[in-house]
């Protein structure tokens, strides 16, 4: 039995993760500011309780993000409490096209990526493409407009349990580097994902295909932010907005 600590744990991705953890047999710690039932408190921002929340961790899976202190300092202020405690492990989930789409948040995922494949800790990197809710949240942002606008490109949306699985997985087995990268079982263009929404949410607004101008959205449209290949995740976005609004698409 291997004891993990998920930095994240509480959010979209670390429940499903921590539950197939612990469904393994593992021992799993939470990090968290709070206190709380199978939580260590620490704070990656500050540090403090970092170093005590790490000791006796034989593996990590770094979840945290989208703080607004930054993602590199995160991972450094974690990297320096492993490397202190000799963890044997550390997971990470990263985003499809961090490399190749001139995102700011993707080029802090891409600039945490180079900082612990440079750390001499024995890691393994996951790149996953955006969740179903990602999809839907470019739509609902829209609900005070007339109309629905779609960007001219495609997504390949996957379930936070689908990617949950791959890392829990990941988790219990050796480090491995750069794994392959994981995408849901659909590339679908965004207009189609907003007409399965809009069907589903019982909107009623047309839906308007837009090209935006940029370079961002110049690789989106390329396709970097898909998975080419088999897909390895199995839920649609069609049965996620089934399960979420319970109507179909």
């Amino acid at each position: 039995m291997t004891t993990i600590l998920v930095t994240g744990g509480t959010g979209r991705l670390g429940r499903p993760t921590v539950e197939l953890l612990r469904s393994a047999g593992h021992d799993v710690r939470v990090l968290s500011r709070h206190e709380g039932p199978g939580r260590v408190v620490g704070d990656l921002r500050s540090g403090q309780g970092i170093r005590e929340a790490v000791a006796g961790t034989g593996t990590i899976v770094h979840l945290a993000t989208r703080s607004s202190f930054g993602d590199v300092p995160l991972m450094r202020t974690l990297l320096d409490a492993s490397r202190a405690a000799g963890v044997g492990h550390v997971v990470y989930v990263s985003i499809v096209g961090v490399d190749r789409i001139p995102l700011g948040y993707y080029r802090q995922k891409l600039d945490v990526e180079h900082l612990l494949e440079s750390s001499g800790l024995p890691h393994t990197i996951l790149r996953a493409t955006q969740f179903h809710e990602l999809v839907v949240g470019l739509f609902t942002a829209q609900r005070f407009l007339p109309v629905v606008f779609a960007p001219k490109i495609s997504f390949q949306p996957i379930a936070a349990g689908d990617v949950a699985a791959r890392l829990a997985e990941l988790a219990g087995g050796e480090p491995a580097g750069r794994v392959p990268d994981v995408g849901g079982p659909e590339q679908l263009p965004a207009r189609e994902l907003a007409r399965q929404w809009a069907a589903a949410a019982s909107v009623h607004r047309r839906i308007v295909p837009v090209a935006v101008p940029g370079h961002t959205f110049a690789a989106l449209a390329a396709g970097h932010n898909l998975v080419p290949g088999p897909a390895f995740g199995t839920t649609t976005f069609a049965e996620f907005l089934a399960a979420r609004y319970g109507a179909s698409v």
